[in-house]
C-alpha cells in the first residue's frame, strides 16, 4: 500500500487516518500545513500510511469474523512492511510515535500498546479505545487482542508492561464539543492509571468538536510543547 513521506530528519510520526480515508487524508485536510514548521525544523519526519477500515470494522456487507481477520492482516502490515520502511529511511535507532484521529486514534493507541518494543508512544486525538464500539456486538480474540481498554485491564508480564510503564509520549487528547466523547478518553486514562502506565490526558473545551479544526490545534500544540 501507498505511504507519503514528509520531511528530512527527525523522530518519525507515523499518521493513521481516520475512518476509510486514505494516505493522503491528513494532507487534503491541512493538518500537514500546521505542522509543516515542526517538519522543516527536524523535529518530526512524518509517514502516513492506508487504513483498510473499508475493509474491515466500517464495511457492513463484511462477516464480522472476516472483518477481525483483515484487522489482524493490517496489524501484520504496519509491523512487517511500515516499521522496516520507516526504519530504513530514518535510523534503527529512531524513535516511532503513532498518531492518529477518531478512528485512527483507536489504531495508533493499539500500535503502541501492543508493540511497545516497536513503537516508542502516540498521540491520540478524539478516539474510543473500545473496539466493541465498532464490531456491531461482535467479539472474538482478535477483537480482544484489538482493544485497548479490553487486553489492558488483564496485562500483567515482565516484558511489555515494564517498557508501557518507561514511556514519556502516551498523549490522549479528545475535545468536549459536538460528536466527541471525553468519558471514552477518561475512561481509557482510568485504565492506563491503574496499570501504572504514564500518560497525559488533555480534554479540551466545549468549542473543540469531532472535526478537523480541532486536530489542527491538537496536534501542531503537541509537537511544539511536547517534543
Amino acid at each position: 500500500m501507498e505511504i507519503a513521506m514528509y520531511g528530512h530528519f527527525g523522530p518519525a510520526l507515523l499518521l493513521i487516518p481516520t475512518a476509510a480515508a486514505d494516505y493522503l487524508e491528513y494532507e487534503r485536510f491541512l493538518l500537514l500545513d500546521v505542522i509543516q514548521p515542526h517538519i522543516e525544523a527536524g523535529k518530526v519526519k512524518v509517514f502516513s500510511i492506508n487504513s483498510i477500515n473499508s475493509e474491515s470494522w466500517l464495511n457492513s456487507k463484511m462477516h464480522p469474523r472476516h472483518k477481525s481477520i483483515r484487522h489482524q492482516q493490517f496489524n501484520n502490515y504496519v509491523t512487517k512492511e511500515v516499521v522496516p520502511y520507516i526504519k530504513h529511511n530514518t535510523s534503527e535507532e529512531t524513535g516511532i510515535i503513532t498518531c492518529g484521529a477518531s478512528l485512527g486514534a483507536l489504531h495508533a493507541a493499539n500500535m503502541y500498546f501492543r508493540r511497545p518494543d516497536l513503537f516508542a508512544g502516540t498521540i491520540a486525538m478524539s478516539g474510543v479505545y473500545d473496539l466493541t464500539s465498532y464490531t456491531d456486538g461482535y467479539f472474538d480474540e482478535d477483537v480482544y487482542f484489538n482493544s485497548p481498554m479490553h487486553y489492558l485491564e488483564k496485562l500483567d508480564d515482565d516484558y511489555f508492561l515494564p517498557m508501557l510503564r518507561r514511556s514519556n509520549h502516551v498523549h490522549i487528547l479528545t475535545g468536549s464539543g459536538d460528536y466527541e466523547s471525553p468519558s471514552a478518553s477518561r475512561n481509557f486514562s482510568n485504565l492506563l492509571s491503574h496499570k501504572g502506565i504514564p500518560h497525559e490526558l488533555d480534554v479540551w473545551g466545549p468549542d473543540m468538536r469531532h472535526d478537523w479544526p480541532t486536530w489542527r490545534a491538537m496536534l501542531p500544540h503537541y509537537l511544539a510543547t511536547r517534543f
